[in-house]
């Protein structure tokens, strides 16, 4: 059920549909995606990171952590049976995480979003798409709170039942009198 489209799933589209406009695969776009939105929501709230700076040394048997670079941003990554996909926290953004937290918000209406979204990071030129604070100012802030509500709109139009007076429109009723 669609709660609504927020700035975090505004940020988390856009900055997906700017990581897959760059060159990751859909999946590893939409972990990024996920990632730079905690990322930016963490810092917004004035996060300070209590562990040594860096990727933490992976566990025996758990994939290596390393420094990834998407233009000049930077976050740490994991590679899962051939799929790179991010991580913050300690935690792994999975395809999964990024359907519950982000595309259920927009009910049945998210390939049309991720579409209008990957159409408007690609006019932009490679270099905003590389600054993360090109990016921020350029693509992200202008457009977020008008894409959270006509998101949100799409979304909760789609998710209402039909109303009675809806099913029956375009169709002439005819009053029947008894004689």
């Amino acid at each position: 059920m669609a709660t609504g489209v927020g700035r975090f799933q505004v940020m988390a589209t856009l900055q997906a549909a700017r990581a897959k406009a760059m060159g990751l695969s859909e999946e590893s776009a939409k972990s990024w995606g996920l990632n730079r939105a905690i990322f930016y929501a963490a810092a917004k709230r004035g996060f300070k990171s209590t562990g040594p700076p860096g990727p933490a040394k992976a566990p025996k048997g758990e994939p290596a952590v390393v420094e990834f670079h998407l233009g000049e941003d930077k976050a740490y990554a994991v590679t899962v049976r051939g799929r790179t996909l991010f991580t913050i926290g300690g935690e792994v953004q999975q395809p999964d995480d990024f359907e519950r937290q982000i595309a259920q918000r927009f009910a049945s209406t998210f390939e049309k979003a991720w579409d209008e979204a990957l159409k408007l990071v690609r006019r932009y030129p490679r270099d905003v798409l590389a600054s993360p604070t090109a990016f921020y100012d350029l693509v992200y802030r202008p457009r977020r709170d008008d894409l959270a509500r006509a998101w949100t709109e799409r979304a909760e139009a789609r998710s209402q039942p039909a109303s009675p007076s809806a099913s029956r429109k375009g169709v002439r009723s005819r009053r029947i009198t008894a004689s």
